[in-house]
């Protein structure tokens, strides 16, 4: 470890700092009582502009986005560049959806996509699969953060689970005390770190490879000796279709994400909505520059940290860092992916936190709970779930961290059709949703378990990238197990509609209201909407 004392005695000072942050957080805008879901889990909804960039930036670039698309890139060529497109279709997509959820959960004090679709289908089973499937969907998103950490440390030579406990553990401390508010306020500094390194990196690092055509060359060289058929230097006939179905599939499940909507619930009017969904693709920009230090690391002839006789590929970034830059610098790197860790693994945990509080506690435990008490559970539950989280990495092998995120993205693209379509219409039946995400979860899961991985020797659960040829197509293509599984749910929630509709069975909602539903902020109209879904 003495190698790397400068870097650790950086990486563990502005760590230091940023948790000093987070508790400082509590008195930053403080209202009266923070003993409220309004004030803990969104900030009071108070949010402005520039608070809403950074938060929902800081909750959707996270750790992911630095350790495992340039792995990911490093091991696959032009593959791991889906996730560029990705964030340039999602905010097109979002921006008219997420200005309507904003308005009607304003009004009706929703704090969670199940609290929608209750009111809006009125079915508190439908409700509760929601529920369960956004915290199902979170806890590899959140053990994906604890990946990009742990890959740090390993870089400085410190392995081992322990600090990564005591990381979370004061990340637990002060998301308790603090609420949202805590990685809305570190996120400033998270933003900048990433911003600062990624810039040095790309002058930097290019100028001492010999320039961006010695990275490119290496990196055709590299693939173009490779004889797996799903990577190259460019893309190729059995990978395109699997990039552009991992592309729209995950802009269509990024925004389904519980600690989406958190960040965005928290702001305090549509127009932000609006402005951030203008401005987050400038998050693009840098985003393709990350994914661009998969191809710098092939060139700088960087060689991932082996731990147990094993190659940790999460490691490229981190030690490509080590490789380039002056270590007092790549002190401020591993801090950068470390903070971009926290941030979004706070989000995430209020996140779920407040589904289990109101779309279970509430709907089934405490039908009377106050303010007060909501407020208490999210916070308890949100410690439980950082614990599962610890659980995840502890227990599952994260050798391609990158795994972790997809297979979450294929279980809550299955909340497609009642958050995001329910947002449109209510011409869907309560019954024929819940068999559609019964059988379009089943359909994911199913995928997933064939998939192999042949490079860490994982016969099951080994990626998202589904090949045709087991439907008895001959042919090496493969299309992202999202996607599929999606298109069964949206199948059977359209003919379960039909045949229950046929049928005459009773739906729980009033149609008759949609209209109106909808109205802008400000309408007189939004004031009186009765979204109960009785008849």
């Amino acid at each position: 470890m003495s190698a790397h004392t400068t870097e650790l005695v950086v990486f563990i000072l502005l760590f230091l700092i940023v948790s000093g942050m987070g508790f400082v957080a509590a008195r930053w805008r403080r209202p009266t009582d923070l003993a409220s879901l309004n004030e803990w889990g969104l900030g009071g909804r108070s949010f402005g502009s520039w608070i809403t960039w950074f938060l929902v930036g800081g909750d959707l670039y996270t750790a992911y986005t630095f350790v495992a698309v340039p792995a990911l890139v490093f091991s696959s060529g032009a593959l791991g560049f889906y996730a560029l497109p990705y964030t340039v279709v999602v905010y097109p997509l979002v921006f008219l959806v997420l200005a309507r959820m904003w308005s009607v959960s304003h009004v009706h004090g929703f704090v969670t996509p199940a609290d929608f679709v209750r009111a809006r289908f009125g079915s508190p089973t439908l409700a509760l699969a929601i529920a369960i499937t956004g915290l199902i969907a979170t806890m590899p998103y959140i053990a994906l953060q604890l990946v990009g950490i742990e890959a740090v440390l390993k870089t400085m030579g410190i392995t081992g689970h322990l600090p990564i406990i005591i990381a979370f553990a004061i990340l637990a401390a002060y998301t308790y005390q603090s609420g949202l508010r805590a990685p809305a306020l570190i996120a400033f500094v998270k933003d900048s770190l990433i911003y600062i390194v990624i810039l040095a990196a790309v002058i930097y690092i290019p100028a001492r490879l010999g320039g961006w055509d010695s990275i490119f060359d290496a990196a055709k060289a590299k693939f173009d000796a490779t004889p797996a058929p799903g990577d190259g230097f460019i893309l190729n006939a059995n990978n395109q279709l699997q990039y552009v179905t991992l592309a729209f599939g995950s802009a269509l499940a990024l925004f389904l994400y519980p600690h989406s909507l958190t960040g965005v619930l928290a702001s305090k009017n549509r127009n932000v909505i609006k402005r951030n969904m203008s401005a987050l693709p400038a998050y693009s920009f840098v985003l393709g520059l990350i994914a661009l230090l998969g191809f710098m690391a092939i060139a700088a002839g960087t060689k991932p940290v082996v731990t147990d006789g094993k190659a940790d590929a999460n490691t490229i970034v981190p030690q490509l860092f080590n490789d380039m830059f002056p270590d007092w610098f790549a002190g401020v790197a591993y801090a950068a992916v470390g903070i971009g860790a926290l941030v979004p693994a706070a989000i995430m945990s209020i996140a779920a936190a407040n589904l289990f509080t109101r779309n279970i506690y509430r709907e089934y435990i405490n039908k009377t709970a106050t303010d007060a008490q909501e407020a208490n559970v999210s916070k308890i539950v949100s410690l439980l779930v950082k614990v599962g989280a610890v659980l995840c990495i502890l227990l599952l092998d994260p050798q391609f961290s990158i795994d972790l995120q997809l297979i979450g993205g294929v279980i809550i693209l299955q909340t497609l059709p009642s958050v995001a379509l329910g947002l449109y219409t209510r011409w869907f039946h309560k019954g024929g949703l819940i068999a559609g995400w019964a059988l379009g979860l089943a359909a994911g899961m199913w995928m997933l378990y064939l998939i192999p991985n042949p490079a860490n020797g994982k016969a099951h659960f080994g990626g998202s990238a589904f090949p045709l040829s087991n439907f008895g197509f001959d042919t090496k293509m493969t299309i992202y197990a999202g996607f599929l599984a999606l298109i069964v749910n949206l199948v059977v929630a359209v003919l379960g509609t039909v045949i229950l509709k046929a049928a005459k069975v009773a739906d729980g909602g009033d149609a008759t209201k949609q209209d109106d539903y909808f109205a802008d902020e400000g309408d007189p109209k939004v004031k009186d909407l009765d979204l109960t879904g009785s008849h």
